[in-house]
């Protein structure tokens, strides 16, 4: 060893160890696990699952009204059948020998910015949008932002969907605000924002724009105080479900190898025609 690395180790305390992965979230000591300060025998007994993902990551226990809510948009999020990329490659990943923890690995790895992004995306503009409605008022506020948007050709994040004319998820869980929003439970200031967006992005139009899950669970989770990269951090638990459950079907099948589409179909091919190799 080196006089640096030996001076490093006599300077370093058994006190600087310890508290080099300092945490607040769980303590764990032989016959003890104690998440948040609270026994996990208790929150076994006590608690739900919506309630302890609420107390792993705000630090506090929520009243039943807030866990409900939350349980809501953790439900409706879940599944999006298989032709969603994230599903679709667990299910491939399934048959590739790699095991549950690979398929799923595999399908979470897929919600990026494009695809799982746009609930954080639509946190975000609903935060914006509230902050810029208490100066400008929120119907001009909101025209504003459609008007930047509108001239960078860029689309609304949680809004439309390329399925759905409207999404089957949406209304129970904006209900559910507006519910929790008359009892005082949620302010209800993010869901007016988001449904003034809705109204001004239909009009002129034949068709209407309405919230899609990523716009609804968006206006959820912004209620409920989560910030927006939770709320991201969020959908992904609440996807990883459905990616579970997927995974497992596809490897029960016992088929091997599933590609993209089936056999003997191939992939249209748009390059050079067959030509030779030319000669020294």
């Amino acid at each position: 060893m080196t006089s640096a690395r030996e001076e490093a180790v006599r300077a370093t305390s058994t006190r600087d160890v310890t508290e080099w992965w300092s945490t607040a979230v769980s303590d764990i000591e032989p016959g003890s696990i104690r998440l948040r300060g609270y026994p996990v025998q208790d929150l076994i007994s006590g608690a739900g699952f919506a309630e302890t993902v609420w107390l792993m990551v705000l630090g506090e226990l929520p009243d039943k009204a807030q866990a409900a809510l939350l349980e809501k948009a953790l439900v409706a999020a879940v599944d999006h059948g298989p032709q969603a990329p994230s599903i679709a490659a667990a299910r491939m990943a399934a048959t590739c020998g790699v095991g549950l923890h690979g398929a799923m690995s595999t399908g979470v790895g897929l919600l990026g910015d494009v695809h799982g992004g746009a609930g954080q995306q639509c946190m975000e503009l609903l935060g914006q949008l509230r902050a810029e409605s208490e100066k400008d008022g929120l119907e001009t506020a909101v025209a504003k932002t459609l008007t930047d948007f509108r001239s960078r050709r860029q689309h609304i994040p949680g809004f439309g969907h390329r399925f759905h004319p409207r999404d089957p998820r949406r209304d129970p869980l904006l209900e559910a605000v507006a519910d929790q929003a008359a009892a005082g439970v949620v302010e209800g200031r993010f869901l007016a924002v988001a449904r003034e967006l809705e109204r001004q992005l239909a009009a002129g139009r034949a068709k209407p724009v309405p919230m899609n899950i990523d716009g609804a669970t968006a206006v959820v989770y912004a209620e409920l105080g989560f910030p927006p990269e939770l709320g991201r951090g969020l959908f992904i638990l609440s996807r990883s479900v459905g990616i579970l459950s997927h995974a497992w079907e596809e490897r029960q099948s016992g088929r091997r190898i599933k590609g993209p589409i089936p056999p003997p179909l191939l992939p249209a091919y748009t390059g050079a025609s067959e030509r030779p190799v030319p000669q020294p």
